[in-house]
């Protein structure tokens, strides 16, 4: 039944992709919003399709806790799910991510004419230079910015670095930071085509001022909160060592 519900759902969404895709370049002409209009339509296509045919859910802890004005998101990732999914907690958005998406047919145009923050992870100072250029302006004119700071989507129970990139664009604009952990991996595992039926919790932790903190303090603040919280989400990926203390990620 896995397989046959995951099949069907990449089939539908692969037909959904290639018109909005296409309707998305034809529409550049039209304002930025007009196009975040026309791929909201799809991620409600994407995000209903994951529900009937695959049988995943998704429930929001910590909505309180969403400022009014848009700011840096930063956010666990451990599968293409909250690629979508996050773009309908937070509306519009732009992701960081690198260039070479930008090349993918149909899915790499629709990013392009959404002007997400493409940038060339080899250029070093260069790369940061793009992400705060184009961070400050997409801020400026009121969309949420999401950063995922590892860098690269990380199987649940696993930790790796976070990069300091989101937290210098934070810094450099005096932008308040969002922590945001979820527990996709557990349905949906990275790069996998066969998806699991559950339900998916997003937790949005309380905004970090960064103005006056140094770019470690911000990384440090984020990774401790989503780290955290990711022991309350999904427990059974952090066994206890002797004693009753965290034994932390393996």
């Amino acid at each position: 039944m896995i397989l046959l519900r995951s099949f069907l759902f990449w089939f539908l969404v692969t037909l959904l992709t290639i018109p909005f895709g296409v309707a998305l370049v034809l529409l550049t002409l039209l304002p930025l919003r007009a196009r975040f209009f026309v791929v909201g339509l799809w991620r409600q296509g994407f995000m209903g399709l994951a529900r009937w045919v695959l049988g995943v859910k998704m429930v929001v802890k910590g909505r309180e806790n969403i400022p009014p004005q848009p700011v840096l998101v930063l956010a666990k990732h451990q599968s293409a799910w909250e690629t979508v999914a996050l773009q309908e907690i937070f509306v519009p958005t732009v992701f960081v991510l690198k260039q070479e998406l930008l090349r993918i047919p149909f899915f790499g145009w629709g990013l392009a004419a959404l002007r997400m923050i493409a940038i060339d992870r080899s250029a070093g100072k260069e790369a940061l230079r793009q992400m705060l250029e184009q961070g400050k302006d997409r801020l400026t004119k009121g969309i949420w910015v999401v950063v995922f700071p590892e860098g690269t989507r990380v199987p649940p129970g696993q930790q790796v670095r976070y990069k300091p990139g989101a937290a210098y664009l934070a810094t450099k604009t005096g932008t308040p930071v969002l922590p945001v952990a979820h527990n996709a991996g557990e349905v949906w595992p990275k790069k996998a085509l066969l998806i699991r039926p559950g339900t998916i919790t997003v937790s949005i932790g309380p905004a970090i001022e960064t103005q006056g903190l140094k770019d470690a303090q911000v990384n440090g603040a984020v990774e401790a909160w989503i780290e955290g919280e990711m022991r309350v989400l999904s427990p059974h990926r952090y066994p206890l060592a002797a004693g009753g203390a965290d034994a932390g990620p393996a």
